[in-house]
């Protein structure tokens, strides 16, 4: 062990008599182990929310969607084969977007329709997830009526559960009337399933068909609305976007899942930004115990710091004495702030025991993600504050004059 390390561990261990600087060490080391956990804790909350938000949002949109820009799509399996050729696609689908009128009884709901097609939608989105007691190829069945698979919440809103029949409402097609009016299309489905996606927003709005129902209540045809795609790389949906366009050729329009949702994923990074910034300042805080307890060290020890200067040490040794006692106080604050906050991350994630209102925040109990690089960002953060707190008391304390210090001792 060098010189330096051996005084300034020994200055840690206080004798009885400087007891009240031990107990100032202790209170600067849990200041700095709670801004940890706080601070760990916190960013592991939004990591996580961000994390299972778009889990839940790719489970019921695609990575991509191509569309034609005038109103729909014709030669849509040459357009799939197309697609499916770029590098990165991993699946293609069609599918049809509408909105439309769901009415049970006396009870009315607007909603979005999604026409799609039960053998290839599997692969392109995750509905198997949200739709957990059903097989999607029960809306590709002869059976009249044609089924229905609502949103868990729709269905309440409607009182319409699997085996009870609805009429779906298109406002296109319909029949005119003699005053050159036009009576709305109706249709009757049976519900044979429910969609429950975790998500609030979703569950409300969203009813799945057959893409070939779909095409007879909007008088469609053969065509289709668009073409849903499945990356490989969630996060180079923009680069594939473009292969995919410069195939195509004119006439086509994308859209991807970062666009879809970008102003909702910038403000949770912003404020999982704020959020670190001002638990910085928690740790700041505990800073300000570093600096007065290395002050009221060094006011303590310059009798020992006048002779240890007297037997030749330089005022960098000194300095390198205080310095290294505050690192360790913001170390092992640190090692148990992480420490901490991984054990209560643990138990946030194991037992779920803090609920939160799924018509607010989307998700029904608190999520938690912890990530390598956000916990060695707080580690780097809290020791360079702590070093940072021991650069004035340790400068002022190698330039102690040892003559002056035990001129009347």
């Amino acid at each position: 062990m060098s010189f330096e390390f051996f005084v300034g561990f020994r200055y840690l261990r206080a004798r009885r008599k400087q007891a009240f600087i031990s107990v100032i060490t202790f209170i600067s080391m849990a200041g700095i182990m709670l801004g940890v956990m706080a601070m760990m804790v916190v960013l592991a909350v939004m990591t996580g929310f961000g994390t299972d938000i778009r889990s839940r949002i790719l489970g019921a949109n695609a990575h991509i969607r191509v569309m034609s820009r005038i109103d729909k799509l014709d030669q849509h399996e040459e357009v799939m084969t197309k697609i499916e050729a770029v590098e990165g696609v991993k699946a293609t689908a069609p599918f049809i977007y509408s909105q439309v009128m769901l009415r049970r009884g006396s009870r009315v709901s607007g909603a979005i329709l999604r026409g799609i097609d039960p053998s290839r939608a599997g692969r392109v989105v995750d509905l198997e997830k949200s739709v957990k007691e059903t097989d999607l190829r029960v809306l590709g069945g002869r059976e009249v009526p044609p089924g229905i698979i609502l949103g868990k919440e729709l269905s309440r809103l409607l009182t319409a559960y699997p085996g009870d029949e609805i009429y779906v409402v298109s406002p296109f097609g319909g029949s005119l009337t003699p005053i050159g009016g036009r009576i709305p299309y109706m249709k009757k489905f049976k519900v044979v399933g429910l969609f429950d996606s975790g998500m609030y927003d979703y569950d409300t709005s969203f009813a799945y068909v057959s893409i070939e129902s779909a095409q007879q209540l909007l008088r469609l045809g053969q065509s289709v609305h668009g073409i849903e795609v499945r990356v490989d790389d969630i996060y180079s949906v923009d680069k594939i976007s473009r292969s995919v366009l410069e195939r195509l050729g004119t006439g086509y329009w994308t859209q991807d899942w970062m666009q879809m949702n970008k102003s909702f994923f910038s403000a949770l990074k912003l404020e999982k930004t704020v959020m670190f910034i001002i638990l910085v300042l928690i740790i700041l805080v505990a800073a300000f115990n570093i600096i007065s307890t290395l002050i009221m060290m060094v006011m303590e020890k310059t009798k020992d710091i006048a002779i240890l200067k007297s037997m030749g040490a330089s005022s960098k040794s000194i300095m390198k004495i205080f310095m290294l006692d505050g690192l360790v106080i913001g170390v092992v604050g640190t090692i148990l702030g992480i420490t901490g906050g991984s054990v209560l991350c643990f138990l946030l994630k194991r037992y779920e025991f803090v609920k939160l209102p799924s018509d607010i925040y989307y998700i029904s109990t608190l999520p938690v993600r912890v990530q390598v690089v956000d916990v060695a960002l707080i580690a780097l953060s809290a020791i360079a504050i702590s070093f940072l707190a021991t650069l004035y008391p340790s400068y002022q304390a190698s330039r102690l004059d040892p003559v002056a210090a035990i001129r009347y001792e």
